[in-house]
């Protein structure tokens, strides 16, 4: 499947857009090889967001790709670098990292309402995230996107996925709105999805999600996290989530493009 113009201004316009049937069979069969390795085999990020003796389970991990092969595999091979830069407008994307999020049947936490830049050392316009199912998620269970928010002008405290605003002072961020509460104002984007599909949002696009309401069917996804022409590298007050700043493979100083061994750069053949 190739990227519709109105898919690129859907995504332009709303800072989300359902994008059917982009992945092959095979790629998702790798991907799901990949993802139990790498619950098998947890990395330094590993999360475990359940808590108590509640049903169900809520994996996160994310910053795995250069150590499980098949995720690099679909990195540099699959159509997805072209997905990213066709929706972004850009000339070349940069791989940020990816983010596995598993919500095992029953699963009752919550994703709460928050939205990914101010988590990020990356300023810009150009950002894109794209979510892949695993299985099949109905909209009920799925993420749902704010539409429009990524044009706010607004960025909200990053919040800790069991449900808290990190603790720190100074960062620039807004408290997070309680959208639960605001949600006959706002246009809510949620999608039926196939293993195949995938959305695609801005990092500045508010989401959240419920719990995996299935009694059987497992809610596995990978984001795949991009930036395009405008990104800069930045470093924030607080915490940073992936801790980048941190790594020694982090040579990029505030200002920088992308352009690095730790982000590398794909363009069109």
């Amino acid at each position: 499947m190739s990227i519709q113009p109105t898919d690129r201004e859907d995504f332009q316009r709303d800072g989300a857009v359902l994008l059917r049937g982009v992945f092959e069979d095979k790629w998702i069969d790798k991907l799901r090889t990949g993802l139990e390795r790498n619950i098998e085999t947890p990395g330094a990020y590993t999360r475990g967001y359940s808590e108590g003796d509640g049903p169900g389970n809520f994996f996160g991990d994310y910053c795995n790709w250069q150590r499980i092969p098949e995720y690099e595999d679909f990195v540099r091979n699959s159509p997805i670098s072209s997905v990213a830069r066709t929706l972004m407008g850009s000339d070349k994307a940069n791989f940020f990292h990816e983010h596995v999020v598993v919500k095992e049947p029953g699963t009752l936490e919550k994703t709460p309402w928050h939205h990914d830049q101010p988590y990020y050392c990356v300023d810009g316009d150009d950002s894109v995230s794209l979510w892949l199912p695993l299985d099949t998620v109905p909209a009920k269970w799925g993420v749902e996107f704010i539409a429009g928010s990524h044009k706010w002008g607004r960025l909200f405290r990053p919040t800790k996925f069991i449900g808290v605003d990190y603790e720190q002072e100074n960062d620039g961020f807004e408290p997070i709105p309680d959208f639960d509460a605001e949600r006959d104002q706002h246009k809510i984007l949620s999608f039926d999805l196939e293993p195949g599909d995938c959305v695609a949002f801005h990092f500045r696009t508010v989401h959240g999600a419920p719990g995996n309401g299935s009694a059987t069917t497992r809610r596995r996804a990978i984001a795949w996290r991009w930036t395009g022409d405008d990104a800069r590298y930045v470093l924030r007050n607080g915490v940073m989530s992936p801790p980048f700043h941190e790594m020694e493979a982090c040579t990029l100083k505030p200002g920088d493009v992308m352009d690095s061994d730790l982000f590398p750069v794909f363009v069109a053949p």
